[in-house]
């Protein structure tokens, strides 16, 4: 698989979520890169349900004591979260069908806030001047009446305002000023442990708030080609350290910053890290994303994918083939390693390109993870828009996972 080519059509479609998304949602490509446990143990990924372990008691009692033990959630963007009309009607659906948890943005790849924040580091670079949901706590008192389990996404290290008015944190141009990227984003530094610590200190804050696990997202460098990266200058790398030690040393310290919170550590990455035998240049390495989280969500969007990817012409035409291959890459690459994370994989929930995504396709993706015995997903759709048609009545979903007996055994062809 040519890693360098996937980066470039990863960059091609961050692009056009920018234009398709506009306002509405920040841009998502490929991931930010992008748990389960409370001590930060993960699961032994010999078990056959790939279920999440229930977090112990807690001041807040019941939703993060009463964890779906399958979770099948969807992206809702700070924008969805805060309105009057399109949080409702989300609600509903769910309500209706198998959906049971909501991935809300605390911090989205703008830098700024759902609602305001009392960390000194958000109050200094005013991270709370464009707040999307004042009242976050009741919208969450909301969705546990309506038994969805909340979880907060937080992006670490795409941060343009964070770059922007703490410098000493971010990425350098060698000529001078800030770096940026393709489509003219600054980025802090993966290498600096300050960034870190800033989203640690977020999501301790929603966790008081009432959500009941942590999603970081960019856990990254980012996923520019080498020309491009030539001119960037990291401060905060130490001697000698690589892109892949970098993150794997502030995944630790990230872990070791929501272990007291007692709340899965939960990772979004590409989805080419199940398959790519480098870091890819970002610093993700399945073999070390899966030993340090609880649960790890790969990005696997059929949409990502270029032509001749698993010996597919058309990768985004098949999302069933290029889920299950994946998936079974995933499982395949985690077998030998004893405990490790749960896989959760984000699947997609939008059109990007031919063909038009029906709820059908979206359904593939879904049949193709459970097969496997995957059967907890999340679906991305950067508008928070889906079609009820995609899911299963909730009295139908039950008792839908295959037996182990029926999972086909992990592995590529």
């Amino acid at each position: 698989m040519n890693t360098q080519r996937f980066l470039r059509a990863t960059a091609v479609a961050a692009l056009a979520f920018m234009a398709a998304c506009g306002k509405d949602a920040p841009a998502r490509a490929g991931g930010g890169a992008q748990g389960d446990s409370a001590g930060g143990t993960p699961r032994d990924s010999a078990q056959a349900t790939n279920s999440p372990r229930t977090p112990g008691s807690n001041a807040q009692g019941d939703v993060r004591d009463n964890a779906p033990a399958q979770i099948r959630g969807l992206y809702i963007n700070a924008y969805a979260a805060g309105s009057r009309t399109r949080l409702p009607a989300l609600l509903r659906m769910a309500d209706n069908t198998e959906v049971n948890a909501f991935v809300v943005d605390v911090k989205d790849d703008t830098g700024y806030l759902t609602y305001r924040s009392e960390v000194p580091t958000a109050i200094e670079i005013g991270a709370n001047r464009e707040l999307r949901a004042r009242d976050t706590r009741e919208r969450l008192r909301i969705m546990r009446e309506h038994g969805i389990f909340p979880i907060a996404r937080i992006v670490v290290a795409k941060d343009p305002l964070l770059a922007a008015r703490k410098p000493q944190w971010s990425v350098q141009h060698v000529d001078g000023g800030l770096w940026r990227d393709r489509l003219d984003f600054a980025w802090v530094d993966a290498f600096n442990d300050s960034i870190w610590i800033y989203a640690a200190e977020l999501a301790a804050e929603a966790v008081r708030m009432g959500f009941a696990e942590v999603q970081y997202d960019y856990v990254r460098f980012p996923d520019e080609p080498e020309s491009k990266l030539a001119s960037a200058l990291f401060p905060g790398r130490r001697p000698g350290e690589t892109k892949r030690q970098g993150v794997t040393r502030n995944l630790k310290l990230l872990r070791e910053r929501t272990r007291p919170l007692r709340v899965p550590f939960t990772i979004d990455v590409f989805g080419l890290t199940t398959s790519a035998r480098g870091d890819m240049g970002i610093g993700q390495y399945w073999e070390d994303l899966v030993t340090h989280a609880d649960v790890v969500l790969p990005m696997v969007y059929p949409s990502h994918y270029v032509r001749g990817v698993y010996n597919l012409k058309h990768p985004n035409s098949e999302p069933y083939q290029v889920i299950r291959r994946a998936m079974q890459d995933a499982l395949r690459r985690s077998a030998p390693l004893g405990q490790t994370a749960e896989i959760r994989p984000y699947l997609q929930a939008f059109t990007l390109g031919q063909p038009r995504y029906t709820p059908e396709m979206v359904r593939e993706q879904i049949r193709a993870a459970e097969e496997l015995g995957l059967d907890s997903w999340v679906l991305w759709n950067p508008r928070s828009a889906y079609d009820p048609g995609i899911f299963r009545p909730k009295s139908a979903a039950m008792s839908v996972a295959p037996s182990p007996a029926q999972r086909p055994q992990p592995g590529t062809n």
